[in-house]
């Protein structure tokens, strides 16, 4: 894919880069279904690396260790379904992976990128038909989708790519679904994150457009590391279905947004956002960041 890459606004023509994705998925069995994958970012001229047009997943990741400067990251997911009612889901990514620096994970090396998620899908709970639970757990390490030049993050358009926070964050997710007829939708959700922000200037790898050479130290980094960030953000949203495809819906979110930092105290805004339209034959737009 082409990808815009970081940029200055202005009227002028935005520099490109590019993105490879392979992604392997199996049926191991009726029940469990496992996955293999790795995204690799990368530059030059504003041309394309057509080696990486080779299918063979993995290849291409092999490459870095012969001196490609690109932003590679690979990992594996899984779901399996128990019974007929309940799944089980999540991935592990690794953008770098040194075995002595994760056998002594407590030192907290900068170069320990890697993320996790894990979640868990229950549907017709308590045997209410049409009743759905599900609940979301996303782990993500400082400086795991930064780079050291401005081309090779994980980002388009100066917007993060994997998830709107970046990174250095935890974050919970409980979203509860129910159709008590057929052209009725409700569904309440609510996401917790904690983050840690820039202190004082210092990249503390939040950021996926900031340089990790910039970081201040080698060790001692931890998910939440800088300025504690909290955000709550929780909704409700109803729909009805009047016509195929033809939705009428409203929607109430209510978000928080807390920083702790030590010197300029803690700070806490709130805000109410509700929303009424008409949908026709299109996605439903979310604000869940």
């Amino acid at each position: 894919m082409e990808l815009t890459s970081q940029h200055l606004p202005g009227d002028y023509l935005y520099p490109k880069k590019y993105a490879v994705v392979h992604h392997l998925s199996v049926n191991a069995t009726k029940w469990l279904n496992v996955g293999l994958y790795s995204n690799i970012a990368f530059g030059g001229v504003n041309h394309f690396e057509f080696s990486y047009l080779n299918p063979v997943i993995f290849l291409p990741a092999a490459q870095q260790e012969t001196g490609s400067p690109d932003k590679t990251t690979v990992g594996f997911d899984a779901k399996a379904n128990i019974g007929h009612s309940v799944q089980l889901y999540g991935q592990i990514l690794f953008n770098e992976f040194v075995w002595t620096q994760i056998t002594h994970y407590s030192n907290g090396w900068w170069g320990n990128k890697q993320g996790l998620q894990g979640g868990i899908k229950y549907i017709d709970v308590f045997k209410i038909k049409n009743l759905d639970l599900q609940a979301e757990m996303n782990v993500m390490r400082p400086y795991t989708y930064s780079h050291n030049d401005t081309v090779a993050n994980w980002s388009h358009y100066n917007q993060p790519l994997a998830h709107p926070f970046g990174a250095n964050f935890f974050e919970l997710i409980g979203i509860l679904r129910y159709q008590p007829a057929y052209r009725w939708n409700i569904e309440l959700k609510c996401i917790y994150n904690r983050q840690g922000l820039d202190s004082a200037g210092e990249n503390f790898g939040s950021n996926v457009l900031d340089n990790y050479d910039t970081r201040p130290r080698d060790y001692g980094f931890y998910i939440g590391s800088g300025i504690p960030a909290t955000v709550v953000n929780s909704t409700a949203y109803v729909s009805y279905q009047w016509k195929e495809n033809l939705f009428l819906e409203g929607t109430i979110m209510y978000r928080t947004y807390t920083v702790q930092d030590p010197t300029a105290g803690t700070t806490r805004t709130s805000s109410t956002m509700y929303t009424f339209g008409v949908r026709v034959n299109m996605f439903r737009r979310q604000y869940d960041y």
